[in-house]
């Protein structure tokens, strides 16, 4: 499959801030790429600077085969993108908002295309509503469909899922898995929220502090058979001992409050009947298999991204 963005050793510095450090990655054709990191890690950064907001300090990108900046009008002319909360004239409707948008990117304004880009995002019934009458899952739809009225290749969303609820992020995931599986667009998506990435997302990257911490496929990631558990007992010290006659004892680790074994999470049932039948007094077992757990044990940190 095809190489969507190249990044390689790109950097950003304001100042005395390095906020970008190094970074390279690469989005396939098709990918549903999920981008991770704490507040402050780079993320938005990043992506102003695939955008051309901002000029990298050093390092390349090139997006659909070309240089970005020496090709910047072609480029920027096959990628939509929504930045944080997108702008719309709030007292016209969806039908005006989106014909306006259609008319700067020169896309010719004709009633069937414009209701046919409000039904791809849910809201041909709403089309004559006025955007100030709008929920802000409604406008985060709206503003999509703004992304998508040149039919871009490639589209950047930062933060989709901001102030949402519960429905309207539900919503905005089965968007974005339409936009990839239905319609065929590659989609770079920024979000704090772990647990809808883990969902949507095929690739994905984590960053800290401006640099990559990890990138790969979220399947194998987050495959089962490194399902990490954290064990803790009346006696650590027996139940290491135990351990260490298992087939478990080459991916145990202790660590003093408790004992660290890798394994597939289907042998979790085995591990606990071998210790309790050895007259191991178990007080916990925590599995850590989730993005969330997984992210936070990368960046060791509490915080979210």
């Amino acid at each position: 499959m095809s190489v969507i963005v190249s990044v390689k050793n790109l950097s950003k510095q304001f100042n005395e801030i390095r906020a970008v450090d190094d970074l390279s990655f690469s989005i396939h054709e098709g990918d549903i790429y999920g981008f991770l990191g704490q507040n402050g890690a780079g993320k938005s950064t990043t992506i102003r600077m695939l955008l051309t907001l901002i000029k990298p300090t050093s390092g390349e990108i090139n997006i659909f085969g070309k240089e970005l900046q020496s090709n910047r009008n072609e480029i920027l002319g096959k990628t939509g993108a929504i930045i944080e909360r997108p702008d719309m004239y709030k007292y016209l409707s969806a039908f005006d908002n989106l014909a306006i948008f259609a008319k700067m990117s020169g896309v010719p304004v004709k009633r069937s295309f414009i209701m046919e880009r409000l039904d791809m995002v849910g809201l041909a019934e709403r089309h004559n509503s006025k955007v100030r009458t709008f929920s802000q899952g409604m406008k985060q739809r709206l503003g999509i469909a703004i992304a998508l009225v040149h039919d871009p290749r490639l589209i950047i969303l930062d933060e989709p899922t901001n102030g949402l609820d519960p429905q309207g992020i539900a919503d905005m995931r089965n968007l974005i898995l339409g936009l990839s599986r239905d319609m065929g667009k590659t989609v770079l998506v920024s979000s704090h929220l772990l647990s809808e990435i883990e969902v949507i997302a095929n690739r994905m990257i984590i960053i800290n502090k401006g640099k990559k911490i990890t990138e790969g496929s979220v399947a194998e990631l987050l495959n089962p058979s490194n399902t990490v558990v954290h064990l803790e007992s009346t006696d650590n010290n027996n139940a290491w001992a135990v351990l260490q006659q298992t087939k478990w004892s080459a991916d145990a680790v202790h660590n003093g409050a408790y004992i660290q074994v890798t394994m597939h999470k289907t042998e979790l049932p085995q591990m606990v009947s071998a210790l309790s039948t050895a007259g191991v007094g178990i007080i916990s077992v925590k599995p850590r298999h989730s993005l969330e757990d997984y992210f936070l044990s990368l960046t060791n940190s509490g915080a979210h991204a």
